[in-house]
Formats: C-alpha cells, structure tokens, sequence
C-alpha cells in the first residue's frame, strides 16, 4: 500500500471500503485482479523459501494470490479476526474446517437447524471417514450439554438458523465447547459482521457463504473460515493448500466489490425486513412468522443482545400446508423463485423440497420444517411491492 493503513479504531463503513487493499507498482485506486495460476521467483533460492514457507509471497494460485489475500484481510478486519481463509464456497468453508480440525474417531454437535447440504456433509458425508455428529434439536443450552461426549471436538451452529432464524446464545455455548475442550464454529452468514461478530461472544471459528449478502448481488460464490491463527492458519490452510477448494482471483475480487456496500444494503434490508414480517403477522392466512425482530420471536431478546438488528431473512408457515405455500410461490410476478438468499433482489423459496429436499422428513420435522414453511430474503425493492406480490398467493 503507499500509506501504513492502521484498522485500529476504525468503523465497518471504512472498513468494508478501505481494508485489506494491496497496490501494485502502478498505483491503482480500485483493487487489482490477478487472474494467474502461478508467481515468478528471482531466483531458486527464492522459490525454495517460499515453497518452505520461510519467506512470504505468491507461490501459486491454488492457495496465494494476491486479489484473494486482499478479501482475506478485509473480511478478517470486518469480523475482528486475527486470520482468514478463503474458500470456492460456503460448504467447502464448513468441508474444510472439518477436514482440517477433525479425524476419524472426532464427536460433533451440530444444531439440527442447520442448512440440508451441512446435514448431509455432518450426517453422511464425514460419518464414511469415521467422524461422528450428533443433532442437537432446540435452543436450550442444557442439551448442548448433554450431547458432549468425552470424544467432542466442535460445536457447530448456524445463528440465526436457516430457515426458522432461531437464535443461538453464543456465549452459552462456547462456554460448553471449552469446557469439553473443544471448538465452537459459528455460520454467520445470515447477519454477516455487518450485524453480528461472533468472535466476540467467545466463538472460535466463524463460517461464511460470501456468496450470500458479502457478496451481495447473486454474482459468484465463494466463503471463508475466519478465527485465531492457530486454528485457522496452522489447521485449516493445511487442507485448502493441498486439497484446492479454492476461490478464485475473479470471484474475489467481485465480492471484495460486494462488501463496499454491505452496511447500507443490509440496512435498508433488516427495516424491510421488519416491515414485512409485521405486515404478515397481519394476514389471516399466516399461521406463524419466524422472525427474531418481531417481540413474538421465542429467542427476540437474545437477538435483540448478539445481533445489531432482527436481519433480512423472514420466514413463516402458511395455514394449508405444501398446497397454501407452492400456491403463494406460483402467484408472485416480483419476487424471484429461487434458493439463493442475500441478493438486492427479494427471492422466496420452499426449503423442504429444495433447501432441505435431500434430508429425511423425519429430519426436517425435527428442525421444525414443515411443508407449509416459506423463506423470504428480502432484497432493496419497495416492501410495499413484496407485499403486493404475496397477497396475490395469500388472497387465492
């Protein structure tokens, strides 16, 4: 950089926008795109102590590239992280935490309300390489508790949950990890370090899905493991260097765009959100609304204490089951039928027969998915046309 840049004190805003940026030798203003697959040495000297991590630098794409170290440290600085690692993915962040912490012979508790393609990773998956899970179903911390096992190694939860948003007490459960000296691993990616920043609560790894709101506009993938060096750099990097669930230059440099504006949009997001989730516990048709904004949220004032507002995910179950809810769907014109989340485009989707579609039902009814459930991202449109385009469905 041509000035000593100091995150010391600094807020989110100047953060998301400032972080991390690394100019070349032409100076550039935006940050720079490195779409190389490998780093020229001056010498063989130099090569040999790069490849044996004497001497920092680029060595090869896989796992160094200079766009990428760039969302790295800005994500890191955001979270309050001491390191991150960046991924192709979400799940490859939450398959590398795995593989790189964890062996055969490991117990992990995970909370059943968890995204369906972590079920599958935690409860088939990583069960073929001898590492066990259990399923913790509910928000009480004594049954966390109970869970342990002398073989326990991580605690892994989703907070809020997708797609109930239940709110995990993080500080509860860390203390639960430690004790059993173990991890706690939290997935952030429905608040982001915008809204939430488990760290610190006492959280020893924090997962994200950047194809989610750090990007911000549905436009690539990518995800990250953020926490202290030693867990992080000395266990998780180990496996990304080897194995390549790695984020490309390309895509890092479009979320890196992405996180300029992830303050304001989710802003605008968490108010309409809050509008929206009002206005449907207004509707007739509405059996329940899942919302930790809303007083009527079971865990409203742990939000109300971990989180800076309730979020822009609003889910809620319809009287009439899969019929009432395919009906809602079918009849929207605005709101974009698809399972992504986090997009400036409001998307409405049908997780038990996509998001949660692999599972068992005996699963989802144990996360407290039912078929009459819908999930709404809100995205920036006027939430007076949201509403609109629901009551189409609801008023049928």
């Amino acid at each position: 950089m041509d000035k000593t840049f100091n995150p010391e004190g600094l807020g989110l805003d100047t953060l998301a926008v400032r972080a991390g940026i690394e100019r070349s030798q032409f100076g550039e203003h935006a940050e720079a795109m490195y779409l190389t697959s490998s780093f020229v040495f001056k010498s063989a000297a130099e090569a040999a102590a790069r490849f044996a991590n004497q001497q920092p630098g680029n060595i090869y794409s896989r796992f160094t590239n200079p766009t990428v170290t760039m969302f790295e440290q800005r994500l890191a600085a955001l979270e309050g992280a001491e390191c991150c690692i960046a991924t192709s993915s979400g799940m490859a962040a939450i398959l590398s935490t795995a593989m790189g912490l964890l062996k055969a012979g490991d117990h992990v508790v995970c909370s059943a309300g968890v995204f369906g393609a972590t079920v599958q990773l935690f409860g088939s998956i990583l069960k073929r390489f001898g590492i066990e899970t259990t399923f913790v179903s509910g928000t009480e911390v004594p049954a966390w508790q109970a869970a342990v096992k002398p073989a326990t190694r991580l605690l892994y939860v989703e907070t809020p949950s997708n797609p109930l948003t239940e709110v995990y007490d993080i500080a509860a459960l860390a203390d639960v990890a430690h004790r059993a000296g173990a991890l706690l691993a939290v997935d952030n990616c429905f608040c982001s370090p915008a809204l939430q920043r488990p760290l610190e609560f006492g959280a020893d790894v924090v997962i994200h899905s950047a194809t989610k709101y750090l990007d911000g506009q549905g436009r690539v993938l990518g995800g990250a493991v953020l926490g202290r060096k030693e867990i992080v750099y000395d266990g998780v990097f180990g496996f990304l260097r080897t194995a390549g669930p790695t984020l490309s230059a390309f895509n890092a440099w479009v979320i890196l765009k992405g996180m300029e504006t992830l303050n304001i949009r989710l802003q605008a997001q968490c108010a309409s959100a809050l509008k929206l989730a009002q206005w449907l516990e207004r509707q007739p048709q509405v059996a329940r609304v899942h919302y930790p904004g809303l007083p009527s949220h079971p865990q409203h004032a742990l939000a109300m204490r971990q989180q800076k507002s309730g979020g822009g995910i609003v889910s809620f179950d319809l009287k009439g089951g899969k019929d009432a809810a395919w009906r809602v769907i079918d009849h929207t014109r605005l709101l974009s039928i698809t399972a992504n989340l986090g997009d400036t485009k409001t998307t409405i989707t049908h997780p038990a027969s996509t998001t949660h579609g692999r599972i068992t039902p005996e699963a989802r009814a144990a996360a407290g998915i039912g078929d009459g459930l819908l999930r709404i991202a809100v995205g920036l449109e006027n939430v007076e046309d949201i509403q609109a385009d629901l009551l189409r469905g609801l008023a049928g």
